[in-house]
């Protein structure tokens, strides 16, 4: 089990936003602005789905696991406010958030369905999020010129996504999820959010009025399919999901880890004073 902390980030977000706050880039700008647009409903599913879960699990198994998913709701809960307010600058700059009403009525569709497909569709969802945070962490231009206070909020986002990546993966197993419906799973996951995604991305490049803009497409390029590129360098973590014997712990946490300690004072734990 690991051991997570749920801590409290200081970044003002009072201040309005930069409309093309990710170093004057439009796309690499939508492209986080629609990620952002997906967590206030997203992370919602995620806590409800590891409540779902750990109310599930036998007596003794509830006693193994509470710490770890009570902390993991923390940090989800943190992630969904701050993301909540980073949002509300987004709808002033006219942006219309369209991908959470599909999450939400996929979350209505999800009521009738046990806790161990809540779970296997988190824990898809939470290996997508794991893969921009080691992405994120080793390849900083994405957010290169990036305003300071976002580029940190991305940054203690990725870590601690990185941090909890196996939590609901651990949990579906507890509860006797199989593979073949884990990667059942992980296939739908894997369209509907990169769908959602590219149309959310689309959409706010139309209303930016970025879309005919020669340099959007030169940056989609070069973010997406370039030496440090997002897909080029994510296919293939996504498609180790897929092995027989996979485990989120694999894969290498250090430097979110390290991130963390390094900027303590920036997000200190939820207990901490001063």
């Amino acid at each position: 089990m690991s051991e997570l902390i749920v801590r409290r980030l200081r970044v003002d977000l009072k201040p309005s936003l930069a409309r093309h706050w990710n170093g004057s880039d439009a796309f690499r700008t939508a492209l986080f602005n629609a990620l952002s647009m997906s967590f206030p409903a997203g992370e919602q599913v995620f806590i409800d789905a590891m409540r779902r879960g750990l109310a599930e699990l036998p007596a003794g198994q509830r006693t193994e696991f509470e710490s770890e998913v009570q902390a993991f709701i923390g940090q989800e809960a943190t992630h969904r406010h701050i993301h909540g307010l980073f949002n509300a600058h987004l709808a002033r700059q006219g942006l219309v958030n369209r991908w959470e009403s599909r999450i939400l009525k996929r979350r209505e569709r999800m009521q009738a369905m046990g806790a161990r497909n809540w779970l296997a569709v988190t824990a898809a969802t939470e290996h997508f999020t794991a893969i921009l945070a080691d992405h994120l962490l080793a390849h900083p231009q994405l957010l290169q010129g990036a305003e300071p206070r976002l580029r940190d909020l991305w940054l203690w986002h990725c870590s601690e996504e990185s941090e909890h990546r196996s939590t609901a993966f651990d949990l579906y197993r507890a509860l006797g999820g199989d593979e073949a419906w884990r990667l059942r799973i992980f296939r739908v996951v894997s369209w509907h959010f990169g769908a959602d995604l590219l149309r959310q991305t689309l959409h706010n490049l139309w209303r930016d009025g970025a879309w005919w803009q020669a340099s959007t497409w030169f940056s989609a390029w070069a973010s997406l399919f370039g030496p440090h590129g997002l897909l080029r360098l994510g296919f293939g973590p996504w498609r180790q999901y897929k092995r027989a014997d996979f485990h989120p712990s694999q894969a290498d946490g250090s430097a979110g880890a390290r991130w963390l300690a390094a900027h303590a004072d920036l997000a200190p734990p939820v207990a901490a004073r001063g």
